[in-house]
């Protein structure tokens, strides 16, 4: 939705180079398991951001529609798939992808389900997709619980961003996501890792994340500060840990399934 398209202005570059990434060796074994995965299927990324999902896609071989309606994360998608032949950027959105009718056979989604207006982007995923297509929503980066570090983490955005995700209501969707699929087909697994960050890593990771103040605003000095006293507290040999999970889900509509 449109309010929403704009928090990631101006955090296109951080977002590329911070934000932690797919990994084909945990996530296509699982997609090809439970789907049927392929390199000759395409595949809508959609809320496509910086290409991330879709750099997992590719992996596989596959032909990948990135749709992404903010327009400073789309053209830094296009500029760095410029040299790929299968990896088109469209000005899209979950609702409305500009995509044909039963083009492709996988809809993918990563960190991005929970800013669509959830009903529209599901008319308009079964739409888009080839009888019997799948959907695979992704997600992956640290916990808010697990390592002290963890807890700490999220107790400092709560406070200094004011974002808990335990309260968020626009993560509710997470919760209920096999209920989308109800007489079709639904998977779903998590994989555990871990991650280390110096305070750059760290510090470009924070301002990636959506409620995240930009530089240069008032509340900027503040968070900043918060963040490097987070870090201080505990890095040991210049670098901290966070626990981390890969969230891997994969559905077929009931209307799909047959």
């Amino acid at each position: 939705m449109a309010e929403h398209w704009g928090r990631f202005t101006g955090k296109a570059a951080r977002y590329a180079q911070h934000r932690e990434r797919y990994q084909p060796d945990i996530v296509l074994p699982l997609l090809r398991q439970w789907c049927g995965l392929v390199p000759r299927w395409t595949v809508a990324d959609v809320g496509a951001g910086t290409g991330m999902v879709g750099d997992l896609f590719r992996a596989n071989g596959n032909r990948v529609l990135a749709i992404e309606p903010n327009a400073e994360m789309r053209a830094a998608c296009a500029a760095s798939h410029a040299s790929d032949n299968l990896f088109t950027v469209i000005d899209g959105s979950a609702e409305k992808t500009g995509l044909a009718d039963a083009s492709v056979e996988t809809v993918a989604i990563g960190r991005a389900l929970h800013w669509f207006n959830i009903e529209p982007a599901l008319r308009e995923f079964r739409r888009i997709l080839k009888p019997r297509g799948w959907v695979a929503i992704l997600a992956c980066g640290r916990t808010d619980d697990g390592r002290e570090e963890n807890l700490a983490y999220r107790e400092f955005l709560a406070a200094s961003a004011g974002r808990d995700p335990a309260r968020d209501p626009l993560l509710d969707v997470y919760r209920r996501l096999d209920t989308f699929f109800v007489g079709g087909e639904f998977h779903h697994a998590e994989v555990a890792g871990e991650i280390q960050l110096d305070w750059n890593g760290l510090r470009g990771l924070t301002l990636s994340l959506s409620h995240a103040p930009m530089p240069g605003s008032a509340a900027f000095p503040a968070f900043e500060s918060a963040l490097r006293f987070f870090f201080d507290r505990f890095a040991l040999n210049g670098q901290i840990t966070l626990t981390t999970r890969t969230w891997i889900s994969a559905g077929r509509f009931a209307e799909q399934a047959s």
